[in-house]
């Protein structure tokens, strides 16, 4: 392979290593203020670019991109408020660690994975990105449709125990995604005659307020005094050696997610992280530990989010279709270099090429230095009692959401949201499940009614090839799975009532009440 005699020391050059460095620190920074987040981020240096040569100028994007995605991490686990969309899952684990246990550990998981996952999205972009993205291209609207269902699926198995609140959560966040213009029909729907609500609820007043401001409530409802963290010794970022071995696994599932996830166009790092840490609480031995500080529940979203990263380069470089919006942004500096991406790119500008592959590889050795070297210090917010922390975060959320579509409307909205899900959280409900029906609504809705135009109306369409034939039985599979597993608990809930009843028997008898 010729890509294998590419001599890496090209990258090696002060020019790389200063861009390398001025991207990782701009995206964590970008990453980690709620609102603002990676595309603003790789939007912001994109001119910069115009005075660099393109490796170094596409070096220093990919670079904010890459340390972006673990960025959005440090505020979710830190404050409870995801700095970009891809990181809301890990809210859920992380900042339940970060309060209850230990907010250095669980800012070390977060970099660990997310520095795997980036490696591993790397070796795919490496070696299977033409393959992988000619069998992505065969992917049409059923397609994109059926994995949306079992994505919605998956909600099945982040709910909790009361299923009825899951299903009443997952209906809140499919009415959400569907408000907005139709993109089909151009009519309005529930924007209630608002031109903001045009294209649909703004995603950065949508978390903030279900995320930040919900969370802040239930803040000074516990007390303006109180700390989260008042030992110093939980500030530790180390691990031992037990505490990485339990991570491998949730590592390698969200990265094998999130990598494959990133190549399908559309789906996204929003989207692979709720599937990644779906699939690794259906496969965990300690189910239960998730949503409580569980280290394969931060592990898991972590990896598959910056692994998605290297995937959605593969049909960037491979067919010239950008796989995300910060993708998207950087095609953009390709072509004012006046290099058009696609298939004949890998032929006349192969050292270009092959110096992104190697050069994403080492934007996320970069990440992992630098956060290492922040970790310590971002960990210490939590010593901050709350009548600061509430001040800053909420100076923060309203700065983030302002900025996002510099619209005062989107401020009340997040307020309103703040609210609404201030009491759906003190009465249980499943935030996971109404974020990711929120994020797969689109998805859905879309893929569904075009496969219904292009087939009119034949839901044949759903089985005309081998690759939603495999997705069909996969959901088939899920659903048979779930079934199985309620009645296993069922029987095994009624085992024990008859254990109990024998037991209560055997001691009456012996008592001489029989």
């Amino acid at each position: 392979m010729e890509i294998l005699g590419y001599d890496i020391l090209n990258l090696f050059s002060l020019t790389n290593m200063l861009c390398i460095l001025l991207g990782t620190v701009v995206g964590m920074v970008f990453g980690a203020l709620p609102g603002l987040g990676t595309v603003i981020a790789v939007a912001l240096l994109l001119p910069l670019t115009f005075t660099l040569p393109p490796l170094a100028g596409i070096l220093m994007l990919l670079a904010t991109y890459q340390a972006g995605e673990y960025g959005g991490s440090i505020s979710a686990i830190l404050l409870g408020v995801p700095g970009t969309p891809q990181a809301a899952a890990s809210v859920l684990d992380g900042n339940a660690m970060a309060i209850h246990n230990s907010p250095g550990k669980a800012l070390t998981y977060s970099l660990v994975s997310s520095s795997i996952g980036g490696i591993f999205g790397g070796l795919v972009l490496i070696f299977v990105s033409i393959p992988l993205a000619t069998f992505a291209l065969n992917f049409g609207s059923p397609e994109y449709f059926l994995i949306g269902v079992i994505g919605l699926m998956a909600v099945g198995l982040l709910s909790g125990k009361d299923k009825i609140k899951s299903m009443i959560s997952i209906v809140l966040g499919l009415m959400a995604g569907t408000i907005g213009v139709d993109t089909l029909t151009g009519v309005d729907r529930a924007t209630f005659g608002r031109p903001e609500l045009m294209d649909g609820i703004n995603l950065v007043a949508f978390l903030v307020g279900m995320f930040a401001i919900s969370e802040l409530f239930i803040m000074i409802s516990k007390g303006l005094n109180k700390r989260h963290i008042t030992d110093h010794k939980k500030l530790k970022t180390g691990l031992t050696a037990k505490e990485y071995k339990g991570i491998v696994k949730p590592t390698m599932v969200g990265s094998t997610i999130g990598a494959f996830t990133g190549i399908l166009p559309g789906i996204g790092g929003g989207a692979a992280c709720w599937f990644a840490y779906a699939v690794m609480k259906k496969l965990s031995k300690k189910p239960e530990a998730f949503g409580k500080g569980s280290p394969e529940g931060i592990a898991a979203p972590e990896s598959s989010n910056n692994a998605s990263a290297g995937g959605a380069l593969v049909p960037f470089l491979a067919l010239g279709i950008p796989g995300s919006a910060a993708i998207a942004i950087i095609m953009g500096a390709f072509i004012m270099h006046g290099i058009q991406p696609g298939p004949n790119v890998i032929k006349t500008e192969q050292e270009l090429v092959y110096g992104i592959f190697y050069g994403f590889l080492l934007t996320t050795v970069a990440m992992y230095i630098i956060g290492r070297l922040l970790t310590p210090m971002f960990s210490r917010i939590l010593l901050v009692p709350n009548s600061f922390l509430v001040s800053i975060v909420l100076v923060m959320c309203l700065i983030g959401i302002f900025a996002s579509k510099s619209s005062f409307f989107d401020l009340w909205l997040a307020l309103g949201v703040g609210v609404v899900f201030y009491f759906l959280k003190r009465l249980d409900y499943s935030v996971p499940s109404v974020i990711i029906a929120y994020v797969l609504a689109p998805i859905i809705e879309e893929n569904f009614r075009r496969s219904l135009t292009l087939s009119s109306g034949s839901y044949e369409i759903f089985f005309s090839n081998i690759y939603a034939i495999v997705l069909v039985l996969i959901i088939i599979s899920i659903v048979a799975v779930s079934i199985f597993g309620e009645y296993k608990k069922k029987g095994g809930h009624d085992l024990a009532k008859i254990e109990r009843a024998t037991l209560m028997a055997k001691k009456k008898f012996k008592g001489g009440d029989v």
